[in-house]
């Protein structure tokens, strides 16, 4: 349960390391506003981790009025002076750092975009929380269960808005066909197939261990990740494939198309199966909206030089139908000839979802045919327009994808990935939070290194 990792005090790290320091919580309201009323004035944001994702979220964050970059934070020096140059051309002046923990320091900024590695989204998101900050957060929100817990923790104790990048949340064509789901027109549903085909070009073949490029502050990289000698296979966009750092497909693009299995199926903890009523597990806890079961298969057939497997197929076992999830690397031609998507097969028809569109199939003539329903908007400028909303409104209910939706699925992932690694079925104890297996509630927490600790709320 999220109270595993309650603790009185603040989120802290341990005195005298890397993490420790004051953060500048002391004089902001919990629930209010960061320094300089965003509600009523400029709102000031910086992002931490701009190679990639972090990049586009920030520049979707600024394209809505009254939003300005001030700061930006990266590891690596040429990435940030890349960025740095990108929003000079646009007549952009930001500060730039190498250390996260400057920009949380700086009161005069209300908000940070997290694009970082996996690994270090729980630790960043919590000390913003505590900092004042409201954050938006890249997806997978947490490297493990435990990080999880502790970042729903994080949110609720500070009281700060928390948007997680799940942006199909904020897109209308998926929201249309999961109320298609609910309207009961395709009868029960048994089985829920979720799948990424990914054709990611040429395979991850094993290289030699090196030094980390000039401009590289490889130590602040890892953070509390295991401390490696620097590989390229680990760094930059293949990181994903490591344990170390990520989850593979399973956490990238599985929290994405798990995350409307789960909310067409309106399991506990998601907005469409309400609150959680009094005494009931909370939202987002592996509780919520755990499997009975979880089984796994796959294995590294194309890439030898990553960890995570390229070929996966995992099975969640619930209460009157199961969901399936399974992913291949280096194909582009999927189920249903999309190379991703989300199937609810019924009794009556299956409809089909993926980020161009929905459309339904019906099973004889059992249902009328639902013809093609293409994508109209563009989710992430979306996602980014609703987490400025709610800086401004405060009305933490209106957030598209907040924190208890993230760890929902994040959770969810992290025990397909744990049945994998384990080569086990499992079950889940909702009252003890821990599977009927030892070696799979190893990994229900990571350890971390480097003068790093897990936080504590």
């Amino acid at each position: 349960m999220i109270t595993d990792f309650a603790q009185a005090g603040s989120v802290r790290s341990a005195a005298g390391s890397p993490a420790a320091g004051s953060l500048a919580a002391g004089s902001l309201a919990a629930g209010s506003p960061a320094a300089g009323s965003p509600a009523a004035d400029k709102i000031r944001v910086a992002a931490i981790g701009i190679n990639s994702m972090g990049w586009a979220d920030i520049n979707a964050v600024i394209r809505n009025p009254g939003v300005e970059c001030v700061a930006l934070c990266d590891a690596d020096r040429n990435v940030l002076d890349k960025r740095a140059a990108e929003f000079a051309s646009k007549g952009i002046q930001v500060k730039t750092y190498g250390d996260y923990r400057r920009i949380l320091e700086n009161k005069d900024i209300d908000a940070v975009v997290i694009g970082t590695p996996d690994h270090w989204h729980c630790l960043m998101m919590a000390e913003a929380c505590e900092a004042g900050k409201d954050v938006y957060v890249e997806k997978p929100i947490g490297n493990s269960i435990a990080e999880c817990r502790a970042m729903v923790a994080a949110q609720e104790r500070y009281k700060r808005v928390v948007q997680v990048g799940q942006w199909q949340r904020s897109q209308k064509h998926f929201r249309d066909a999961v109320d298609f789901v609910h309207s009961g027109k395709l009868g029960k549903i048994g089985l829920v197939k979720v799948w990424g085909y990914f054709n990611y070009g040429n395979p991850i073949l094993k290289q030699p261990d090196g030094t980390a490029p000039a401009g590289v502050d490889y130590d602040m990289w890892l953070g509390p990740a295991i401390k490696r000698p620097f590989n390229p296979n680990r760094f930059h966009g293949s990181f994903r494939w490591f344990w170390d750092y990520a989850g593979g497909i399973m956490t990238d693009w599985g929290v994405h198309l798990l995350d409307y299995a789960l909310l067409g199926m309106k399991t506990a903890g998601s907005p469409a199966a309400g609150s959680p009523a009094a005494g009931s597990p909370a939202a987002g806890s592996p509780a919520a909206a755990a499997p009975k079961r979880v089984s796994a298969s796959g294995a590294m057939l194309r890439n030898p030089g990553a960890e995570t497997p390229d070929t996966l197929t995992t099975l969640f076992e619930y209460e009157g139908f199961n969901i399936q999830w399974e992913h291949v690397i280096g194909y582009g031609a999927g189920i249903y000839n999309r190379e991703h998507g989300v199937a609810f097969l019924g009794e009556n028809g299956t409809l089909i979802v993926d980020r161009r569109g929905w459309e339904v199939v019906p099973y004889e003539k059992r249902m009328e045919a639902v013809p093609f329903q293409a994508s109209s908007d563009n989710g992430l400028d979306e996602h980014a327009k609703n987490f400025v909303e709610v800086i401004r409104s405060r009305r933490m209910d209106d957030l598209h994808a907040p924190i208890h939706v993230g760890a929902e699925v994040a959770i969810l992932s992290q025990m397909g990935n744990i049945a994998y690694r384990t080569g086990s079925t499992l079950r889940w104890d909702a009252q003890k939070g821990e599977f009927d297996n030892a070696a799979a509630n190893k990994l229900i927490g990571n350890e971390y290194h480097n003068g790093y600790k897990m936080p504590r709320v």
